[in-house]
Parts: structure tokens; sequence; C-alpha cells
């Protein structure tokens, strides 16, 4: 028998209210949506209840996702030059977002697993690219530091109050880096390569900051062990430390007086980026609360027949439209627009992350004290959704940043 979530999709699209996707874009969309229910979601359910030492260890499934998610070639289609940045950012949203109905850890961490080829391409760093692609491995963004991590969100430049946890010093043909960046860098403790926004010092009066490709086999360079979180357990996040660790000044991707505007260009593209996984696994709560209402029976008819139960099904259905309508606008305003918008993509990380929870929530409800077992997939849906609200900026401290860019005497606005 037809389940309701595919007669849901029989008649609107895999995805709901969407009808604008071209022909080669419904062809990627119908890849990663076959990648994640066949690879993503059954790996992310059983790596879920795995400690943090199991997720990374050489027999984890974590490794086959990664080597059948290369198998598929995005790599290669978001490093061609061919592809325009509107064309790049509808790939992204789609992907994103199937990934993240799959399992939103593993989302996040093939999403942070890019960054730095996204950020050689962005920055427009020939060399790193080339090396990137010559050896491909999992990357990660590393910027929060122990002593200040919000800070970077709030003010977005300088260390002048605080002594930086790392630091990059130019030297010569070369760059000495030192220092840690903190526990919640996804992809830590797994990366071969990373994407450092850092304090550096160039031999100015003040320190600057930089962003650096730093190869992670380089000698002086050592990784935390992986936190035991809540939620979101299939992405592997941890300290990384670096100790006189020496590359080349070729692995520069952004010099000082350039660094104001690729923060917030990275962070724009991260927020925006997690409003689109994040509606996907708001998608994936709603499509397990809509085929649970007709599986199950009460007083001799599905709960579906109810009336409430259809309001309340109704409502989630309407977040999650809100969610992908808002997602899309902005991911596809920021890869047009003259200029990166923190504000739009605060406005969709917070609003869709706020949105999931609250559908998350529905859903369990929804299947009653089954919600709260192991055995369905609503508790780890609620923990993984609970874990947004916090990752990528905590979402008071980005609304506190979001309406100081409305402030017109804010420099960054």
């Amino acid at each position: 028998m037809e389940s309701a979530t595919n007669f849901f999709r029989n008649r609107y699209s895999l995805t709901g209210l969407e009808s604008t996707l071209n022909e080669e874009e419904k062809a990627f969309q119908d890849m990663m949506h076959r990648f994640a229910e066949e690879v993503v979601r059954p790996a992310g359910a059983a790596l879920d209840k795995l400690t943090p030492e199991q997720v990374i260890a050489p027999n984890s499934v974590l490794w086959e996702v990664y080597a059948r998610f290369a198998e598929l070639g995005v790599m290669e289609i978001l490093a061609s030059d061919e592809v325009d940045p509107v064309t790049e950012a509808r790939l992204m949203q789609i992907m994103l977002e199937e990934l993240a109905w799959g399992d939103s850890g593993i989302a996040v961490s093939l999403g942070a697993g890019l960054s730095p080829l996204m950020h050689a391409k962005m920055f427009e760093n020939q060399f790193v690219m080339e090396k990137l692609l010559a050896n491909p491995g999992i990357g990660c963004w590393a910027i929060s530091e122990p002593d200040h991590g919000s800070n970077q969100i709030m003010h977005g430049k300088g260390y002048a109050t605080q002594k930086p946890n790392c630091i990059v010093k130019f030297d010569g043909d070369k760059l000495v880096i030192n220092g840690q960046k903190a526990a919640w860098v996804s992809n830590g403790p797994v990366a071969n390569f990373a994407s450092l926004f850092t304090a550096c010092d160039f031999g100015g009066e003040e320190l600057g900051q930089c962003v650096v490709v730093v190869p992670m086999d380089a000698k002086g360079v050592s990784k935390g062990k992986p936190l035991d979180k809540i939620g979101q357990r299939a992405l592997p996040q941890g300290e990384v430390y670096f100790d006189n660790v020496v590359i080349e000044k070729e692995w520069l991707l952004v010099a000082p007086e350039n660094y104001g505007a690729a923060f917030e260009s990275q962070l724009s593209l991260a927020n925006a980026g997690m409003g689109l996984m994040f509606t996907g696994l708001a998608r994936a709560a709603f499509e397990h609360a809509l085929d649970y209402a007709h599986e199950r029976k009460q007083g001799g008819f599905a709960i579906i027949e109810h009336q409430d139960v259809q309001r309340r099904l109704f409502d989630m259905f309407r977040k999650v439209e809100m969610c992908r309508a808002l997602s899309h606008r902005v991911n596809e305003y920021i890869a047009a627009a003259p200029r990166p918008s923190l504000l739009a993509a605060a406005a969709s990380k917070v609003s869709v992350t706020d949105l999931t929870f609250e559908v998350a929530t529905s859903a369990l409800q929804m299947f009653g004290g089954n919600g709260l077992t192991k055995e369905y997939p609503m508790e780890k849906l609620l923990r993984d959704a609970r874990a947004a609200q916090i990752e990528d900026g905590c979402n008071h401290v980005l609304s506190i940043k979001g309406g100081s860019l409305l402030n017109k005497d804010n420099p960054l606005a």
C-alpha cells in the first residue's frame, strides 16, 4: 500500500511546494535523495548509538559514507569554474536539504568537509584549489576559540581586549601557527585540511586576522577527543592544536586587510547553509508524523481521522514550507547580491532552526509515548534539532547581531 508520504510526494513534489527545478536540478535532487535514503539515514541511525570514539574508529560506517559521497562527484561539480554562483547555490540547497533529511549530523559533517575547497574557490587561490583536488580529503572550518567564540560573531574583528588562543605569524615565505581552536570544530578530530580563521602577526603594530588552509598532516598539528553530545552524534567535533606548525605562505587565502569581508562572507554562507539543512530535518520529522498518523489506530481507526491530528499535521506542513521558502530565498539572494548579507543569513538560520525544533516537538507528540523510545526516530530528531539552535552561532546571539545590523550607525550594516 502506498505510504502517506509517497501519496503527498506524488501530488506535490519530493520536497513539497517546489516547482521551479529544471531537468538537471531534478536529476541532481533524485541522486542526492537516493544517497540520503540508502546511505545517510541508516548510517546516521547506527552512528547515533555509538560512543564518539567509535564514530571515528577505523571500522566506522562514517568512512563508508564519505567514500560513497566522493563517488557522487559533488566536489568536482562545485569546484568547476563553469558553475555560476546562483546555479551553485541552487545545487547546494538541494544537496544540503536532502543530506539533512537523511541525517543532520552527517549533513553538517559533509558540508563542513567541503569548506577548504569552497573557500579556496571563493577567495581565488589556485594553488590551494589544485592541492585539494589532487589530494581529496575531509575538511573543517576552524574559527571558534575557547576564550571568545561568540565574540567572533558579535564583533567580527580584532582582539582588542582578549589575547587570541591561536595565532599565525608571518615569517618571510613561511607561516608559523601556534595555539588551539575550540572543541566545536566540526570534523576537527578527523579532518585532513582545515580552513583556519584566526589572528595573525604580520609585522604591524597590532594583530590582524587572516584565513589559512592548513594540511592537518603537517608537523605540530594534533587533534582533541571528539565531544560526547546530546544530538548530531554522527558529527565528530573537537579541538585542534597547533605547535609551531610551519607551512608555505601559498596556503594563505585571505590577508589581514581583506579579513572583514571574508569573515562576513563565510558566516553568511554558514548560516544560510544551516537554514537549508534544517529544512531537511523539519521535512523528515513531518513525514514521519504523517506516516504514523495513517498507520496508528486508536479506537478502531487511524488517528489521521481526528480533526485535531489533521490540524497539527497542517501546522507542521506550513512550518516546513516556511523554512524552505525563507532558506531558499536567502541562499539565492546571497549568491546573486553584490555582497553577502549576514542579516539575511541570520534570519534564515534562526527562523529555520527554531521552526524545526517546533516541528520535531510536534512530531514527537504525534507519536505519544512511542516518540520517547529509541525504537522510533523521533527522539533522535528532537535531539538533533535542539543542537542546531546553538551551533554556528547561538540563536539569541545571532538575533542580537541581526538587530545590530539594522542600526544605520553600525559600520558593518
